[in-house]
């Protein structure tokens, strides 16, 4: 079977994607840092077909907390020397998600709840609308126990030759693209998650809901899919 059938038989283009930020708060915090994987359907075979990382500047008078650069590395420095404007960063997201394309991500409630605010601020964030989406995470919570960080999965799936989680935005992505091919080799049922986030029992869901998603909750160990 092709890789990947189900999601090519509707979509003509996967894109995943990752975010690091300030913090976690999506109204308050900033997007640092935007990297994304474009994957397309060659002959049967799921192959990239571009990739995007770029640093992204801040607003003027704002820093990189210290704890936020012993985790990614990313410094104030960084994204002053490096980052690319808001607006620039939002142009080029709006060409990425062009088109008849599925956005992915692993924890996609949290990116795509920064990339709304980035989008309302400095773009259109009307170039999310309409767009189907799929959280990873979910489908792992519903596979395996916890704990569910994306470390766990690249340990779980016997990817640690191939993917690393070093909380930098593009490392990140190209490990969500070799989970989700253990996933699909796993299970073939990742078209019955899309719109479909699960948030924790204990917890409940982190800031506002996105129109176009169903959210459930979910167990640490679900007794069936969330589908279901």
């Amino acid at each position: 079977m092709a890789q990947f059938s189900q999601l090519f038989g509707k979509y003509d283009r996967l894109v995943l994607f990752d975010t690091e930020t300030t913090g976690l708060n999506c109204q308050r915090d900033e997007i640092i840092e935007f990297a994304a994987v474009v994957v397309e359907n060659a002959a049967g075979e799921a192959r990239v077909t571009r990739e995007y990382d770029e640093l992204v500047a801040l607003t003027p008078g704002n820093t990189v907390p210290e704890k936020i650069r012993q985790l990614t590395g990313i410094s104030t420095q960084d994204v002053a020397e490096r980052g690319l404007s808001k607006a620039r960063v939002c142009r080029d997201i709006a060409e990425l998600f062009r088109g008849n394309t599925l956005l992915l991500a692993y924890n996609a409630h949290f990116d795509l709840s920064f990339l709304y605010y980035l989008l309302l601020r400095s773009g259109d964030p009307a170039i999310l609308r309409g767009k189907d989406k799929l959280d990873l995470l979910t489908v792992y919570r519903d596979r395996h126990s916890y704990p569910h960080r994306l470390s766990n999965a690249i340990q779980v799936y016997g990817l640690s030759g191939k993917a690393v989680n070093s909380h930098r935005a593009v490392d990140d992505v190209l490990a969500t693209l070799e989970v989700m091919k253990a996933m699909e080799a796993e299970k073939d049922d990742l078209m019955c998650y899309v719109n479909l986030f699960g948030y924790s029992q204990k917890y409940g869901l982190e800031g506002k809901p996105i129109g176009s998603v169903t959210y459930k909750p979910q167990a640490y160990d679900p007794a069936e899919p969330l589908y279901r």
